[in-house]
Order: C-alpha cells, then sequence, then structure tokens
C-alpha cells in the first residue's frame, strides 16, 4: 500500500553557497526526494519502536522537517561545512543542491533524536522526540513494509544493536554514496559528539559483503513508502475502546485515576506475538503444507517438496507454542545454530515438514523459505526445557535434502527422511568390505536408531545412512551421508585420480569399493567437522606416490568440507602403505576459508616428512595433475619433474616447496 506523499510541486533550483534558502525550494526538494528521506530516516529511527510505529515515525519525521511558512530566511541556509562535505558525492546523481542537502540535515538530526534524552529524564521512558504526536496518523490497521529474507532481517538486526548515530553514517554511506569524511562532517552538523567513532563502527557493519548490504539496504524490508496492511487485534481493540469509556467515566469522579487508567491503556503492547497479536507469519493456521505427492511432480527436489508428516501436525496448541518460542524464546528453552544461521523470527509463514513425538518428546520441523530448517522439541512428560536448532539449508538438493536429524538420545539418532528415498540401510564407514544393513523406517519418514560416530575417545565406527532415491524423479542412485552434529547431515562423496591423459573427474557418489577403502583410511578426520555447519564432504584422491627404497606407493587425499554459508575447509592426507585397511591418514595441512580442491581451486601441492623402513628420513611432496616440476628449498634442495618428489632430509628440517604448473605459473604447498 504506497504512503500518500506530499502533492509535488516544481523541482527545488540549485542555491549558491551564500544564498538563503525559500521554504517552497525545500517543499520541492522534499517532494522530489521523498521516498529516499523516508528510508533515510526509517534506517535510523530506533527499531525498538517496532515497523508499524517506525513507518508512521519515518513519515513523520521528514514531513516535519519541512520549515513553516513563516520561517526566517536566514535560518535556512545550509552550513558550509554540510555544502562541502555532500557536494563532491552528490554533483554525480545531479542532488548536489542546498535544499536537498539542508532537507536531509533535517530529517537526520530529527532522527536521531528519538534516541536523545536529557539526563534528568526517566531511563523507562522513551526519549522525548519519541513521545511526540505527530501525523500520519493510522487507526485499525498495521503497516508493514514488505517482508524480505534472511539476508534482510540479519541485516536490521545487527542495525538494532548499534546505536542511531552508527545506523545514520552506515546509510549515508550506502544509500546516500557520501565518503566517510563527508559522513563524519554531517554527523557533526546534526549534534552527535563522536561522529568519527560512528564512522568506524559503521564501517564494521555488513562486512565482508558491503556491496550485498548496500542491495539489502535498498529492498523492500527497508522501504516505508510501500507497505503492507494487516488488521490490529479487533479484540484488544474492542477491549481499548472500552477501557477509554471506563476512563472517561472515572475522570468525572477522580482526574488521577482517569490518567491512570489511561496509562494503562497506553502501556498496552505495540505489536509483537509476546503482546498476543496475531503475525501472520507466527499463526499455525498460515503454516505452509506440501501435498503428498507433489516431489514426483516437481522440477525443484528439495525442502519445499517434503510433504508434511507426523500424527501431531494437526495439533494447533503444540505448533503455537513452537511458532512462539521461535519468535522469542522463553526462559529454560535452550537454543543452538549451526555457525551462519540467524535465528530471527520468520518473515512469512514458514513450511511445517513435521510435527509428532519422537523419544518421548513432541518435535515440530519448520523449513523458513528455502534457507532454514528449525526444529522445536519439548519433552513430554518429567523435567527439562524445550530445545530449539536452527541450521541453514539453502540451495539443498536431493542428497543435501534427504534427510534431517529428529531426535538424538544417547549415542542413538534417528532420521526424517525425504518423501523421495525408496530405500534405506546403515553401514560403517571403518568396515568397508561389511555390507550395508537394512534400517528400518517408520509410516511417518521417521527411521530407527542409528549409532551416532563417537565424539571422543577411541574411534572405532563411523555409522552412516545409505540411502537411495526414487526412480520416479530419475535419481536412481545411492548416496551417503553422515552425522555431524548439526540438524541435515552431510553428503559424503569421492573422487579418483584422473587417467594418463584424461581430464579431471567430477565428484562421484562414495558408495563404490575404491571410495569405501578411501573413507576407511579418512573417517576419523571427520571428528574435526562436527557441529561447523558441514554440508558435504569430498574425498579428492589427487596423486599417487611411489615411495623411496623400493616401498609400496603411497596414495594423497584432498579431504574437502563444503559449508552451507560458503566456505571451505580442507584436511589434506597422506595415505602411508598400511597393514589395515582402516589405518588413520596422517593429517598433512588443514586450511581454513578456501577454495582449494574446489571447482575454483583445482591446483594444490603438499608436502610431509616421512621414515623408511630402513630408518631414513625423507621430504615427500606431491602435487595435482597439473603439476610438472616440484622444488625443495631451505635446509634441504631437491628438485624432481612431475607431479611427486622425495628427498632424503633429516627429521623436522625445514623445507619449503614450491611446484611449477604446466600451463605456467608457480604454486606453494598448503600447510
Amino acid at each position: 500500500m504506497p504512503i500518500h506523499q506530499p502533492q509535488q510541486r516544481s523541482a527545488a533550483p540549485t542555491t549558491g553557497a551564500g544564498e538563503p534558502l525559500g521554504v517552497q525550494q525545500a517543499e520541492a526538494a522534499l517532494v522530489e526526494h521523498y521516498p529516499r528521506l523516508v528510508r533515510l530516516a526509517y534506517v535510523v529511527l530506533p527499531p525498538s519502536l517496532g515497523r508499524h510505529r517506525r513507518v508512521l515515525a519515518a513519515h513523520g519525521t521528514v514531513q516535519r522537517a519541512l520549515p513553516g511558512a513563516r520561517t526566517a530566511p536566514d535560518r535556512m541556509r545550509v552550513p558550509a561545512q554540510s555544502r562541502r562535505s555532500s557536494e563532491a558525492a552528490e554533483e554525480a546523481q545531479g542532488l548536489a543542491n542546498a535544499p536537498y542537502a539542508w532537507m536531509r540535515l533535517r530529517v537526520l538530526r530529527m532522527a536521531l533524536a528519538h534516541e536523545r534524552r536529557p539526563r534528568w529524564w526517566p531511563a523507562r521512558l522513551p526519549a522525548p522526540a519519541a513521545l511526540r504526536p505527530t501525523l500520519p496518523v493510522v487507526w485499525g490497521l498495521r503497516l508493514f513494509p514488505r517482508a524480505g529474507g534472511v539476508d534482510e532481517l540479519a541485516l536490521d538486526r545487527a542495525l538494532s544493536t548499534v546505536p542511531g548515530a552508527v545506523r545514520a553514517a552506515f546509510a549515508l554511506q550506502l544509500l546516500e554514496g557520501l565518503s566517510e569524511s563527508s559522513v563524519r562532517a554531517l554527523l557533526s552538523e546534526a549534534g552527535e559528539a563522536d561522529p568519527a567513532g560512528a564512522v568506524r563502527r559503521a564501517a564494521r557493519l555488513g562486512r565482508p559483503d558491503r556491496a550485498g548490504a548496500q542491495v539489502l539496504l535498498q529492498s523492500g524490508e527497508f522501504d516505508p513508502c510501500a507497505v503492507q496492511t494487516r488488521p490490529s487485534d479487533l479484540l484488544r481493540r474492542r477491549h481499548r475502546v472500552r477501557a477509554v469509556a471506563l476512563a472517561a467515566a472515572l475522570c468525572v469522579v477522580a482526574g488521577t485515576l482517569a490518567v491512570a487508567a489511561e496509562r494503562g491503556v497506553r502501556g498496552v503492547a505495540d505489536e509483537g506475538p509476546a503482546a498476543g497479536v496475531t503475525v501472520p507469519a507466527l499463526d499455525p493456521a498460515a503454516l505452509l503444507r506440501t501435498a503428498a505427492e507433489q516431489w514426483a511432480d516437481t522440477s525443484r527436489i528439495d525442502f519445499t517438496a517434503w510433504s508434511v508428516r507426523g500424527d501431531r501436525r494437526s495439533d494447533g496448541e503444540l505448533l503455537g507454542r513452537a511458532l512462539r518460542a521461535w519468535s522469542g524464546p522463553p526462559a529454560g528453552v535452550r537454543v543452538s545454530t549451526t555457525p551462519g544461521t540467524a535465528d530471527v523470527p520468520p518473515a512469512q509463514p514458514p513450511r511445517l515438514l513435521f510435527a509428532g513425538e519422537v523419544d518421548g518428546a513432541a518435535v515440530v520441523l519448520f523449513h523458513d523459505g528455502g534457507v532454514r530448517v528449525v526444529r522445536y522439541a519439548e519433552p513430554l512428560s518429567g523435567g527439562g526445557g524445550a530445545a530449539l536448532d536452527f541450521a541453514r539449508t539453502d540451495d539443498a538438493d536431493v542428497t543435501t535434502g534427504a534427510a534431517v536429524v529428529v531426535s538424538r538420545t544417547g549415542e542413538k539418532a534417528r532420521f526424517l527422511l525425504a518423501p523421495w528415498i525408496s530405500e534405506t540401510t546403515t553401514r560403517d564407514l571403518l568396515a568397508p568390505n561389511t555390507p550395508s544393513r537394512p534400517l528400518e523406517v517408520g509410516p511417518d519418514g521417521v527411521t530407527a536408531p542409528v549409532g551416532r560416530p563417537a565424539a571422543g575417545g577411541a574411534c572405532d565406527s563411523w555409522p552412516v545412512l545409505q540411502l537411495r532415491s526414487s526412480e520416479r524423479i530419475v535419481e536412481n542412485h545411492a548416496f551417503l551421508v553422515t552425522d555431524l552434529g548439526d540438524l541435515a547431515p552431510a553428503h559424503l562423496t569421492y573422487t579418483p585420480q584422473p587417467g594418463r591423459g584424461a581430464p579431471a573427474r567430477q565428484p562421484r557418489e562414495a558408495t563404490g569399493t575404491e571410495a569405501l577403502l578411501a573413507w576407511a583410511r579418512t573417517a576419523c578426520s571427520l571428528r574435526a567437522l562436527s557441529g561447523s555447519g558441514v554440508r558435504a564432504v569430498n574425498n579428492w584422491a589427487f596423486a599417487e606416490q611411489r615411495l623411496p627404497e623400493g616401498e609400496a606407493s603411497a596414495e594423497w587425499l584432498c579431504t574437502r568440507a563444503d559449508t552451507w554459508r560458503g566456505p571451505g575447509r580442507v584436511l589434506v592426507q597422506f595415505l602411508r602403505p598400511a597393514a589395515s585397511p582402516t589405518a588413520p591418514a596422517a593429517v598433512v595441512a588443514d586450511r581454513n576459508d578456501t577454495a582449494l580442491c574446489s571447482r575454483f581451486g583445482q591446483h594444490i601441492l603438499a608436502g610431509t616428512h616421512w621414515k623408511s623402513a630402513s630408518g631414513r628420513w625423507y621430504v615427500l611432496a606431491a602435487g595435482s595433475r597439473a603439476v610438472d616440476r616440484i622444488e625443495a628449498t631451505g635446509q634441504v634442495r631437491g628438485a624432481a619433474g612431475g607431479p611427486t618428489l622425495a628427498v632424503r632430509a633429516p627429521r623436522d628440517a625445514s623445507v619449503q616447496l614450491t611446484a611449477r604448473l604446466r600451463e605456467g605459473g608457480t604454486l606453494a604447498a598448503v600447510r
């Protein structure tokens, strides 16, 4: 619903440096740039006002910024500092006019005043500016900007944790395009005591993707000129009318009681689920529910295709408790989030995946707009509080959207499987030669308990699920997933070495003999990835090396873990010859936040010290298929053509390894 704007008049002319402005020029600047000024005010105003009051306050702030018709011209001069600070940034945008700069400064001052309070002002009351009655006024409706996604909500939440001056600096840079020096000057003119500090704190917001933050700030989530409407709480409105009538009657008897009654009426919460207002996103009746067979008739195979299951999926009271806990977890609710996952309330009604009783708890699973899976669990009896878990699941597919942990008890876990899973078995990665075993699955898609990988102590088993997708989605293949402590299990894959002259190979399912043997040597290294929001882990056999002194061959693996939020972690592992097929590999390099061993980092070089059967020590090095020469420098020198190197070296000798690529360029060893 577009907010009514003042009737447009002629555009404001550019005013010279020392000339006073006219009221008509200021009004023209306001009309021309009204949406821009209102958005600026909305970002600067305290988010604690609530979205409805914040929308109205933003429009009221901009409209009150217009001076009165009898304002003296000498009071409408643009300060010289403001002209200098904004001219350079605004000329390119056609906004280098004094009326706009003057109006923006007044809007900024008035918006910042909402958080300023005199020393004598009671701390429990809002600042005086927030209590001033202003137009526009809306009765019987709630106004909300168009709901954004999780990223917009996360940005709004980050802005709510900083003072208004920091929000102003952030908005002036990203919305107005001003430089840091211009922002400092403008904040100083607006009366801020520490503009430099505000600019420094604003520089940390939106990192590392400031361009993305700029796009978010320009989205509908922060546009108070394009809003949605909802009715206010009708029952509460009726109660308010009765309360006002009662206050008027009591006013005849005692004026003090009337004041108290009016204060009690105004003390009713403005908005929010905690105050009893029904927000559509938190209404059990508004939950999205996917039809049972939709997964077989869509090209989007992810959590949006999951049908709702569980024997309590129609329990409105349970669903309501879960949604209210999501909107604002009360005391006693344990909240956990995987890294990079926002725990903010949903912006729109989420999708219900499951509601039922599992292992002595009532469990509810939601999917929020393609980005998150949320699990709520409350005990059916006895002590203990509820639990609320958040996990990212954006861009899930047939394999990464195939299962969700629905319950963990002791050393066991149960999974809720996707409706397209046609066969479920379990196997132990540390028993590669043992066939998989069938796993019972209930009619609601919940599996029987499955052993969890040991978090500590001896690593003598690593249970995984081996799932097979239905032929109805033309993805009839088996794949492995493992529980790494998050709601969504990680998908395990394997990339074999390319043959001679063959192109690089792509990751494939880790169900073949070669893949299972590689995972048997490296499964225990998955412990280092527990609870880090891992989406998939791939073992890439990037090199095979003939060992010195006529011994057998060793294999080099790059184990790459991709997280749901984007960054990856790499473990380079050296598989020396071993009598046992489950002898753990040696981790020779560990790198966080890297593109190595992905499609964007296809070249790698690694090295390690190795002791032969004769007791001699060597430095071994290996590179990926594009490496055609390796050199060692430092305490030991040597070189070899091809992708591998072995040179005699004392134990713990300091060596620097570099490689030359066939296409040109050099490569340093990963550490």
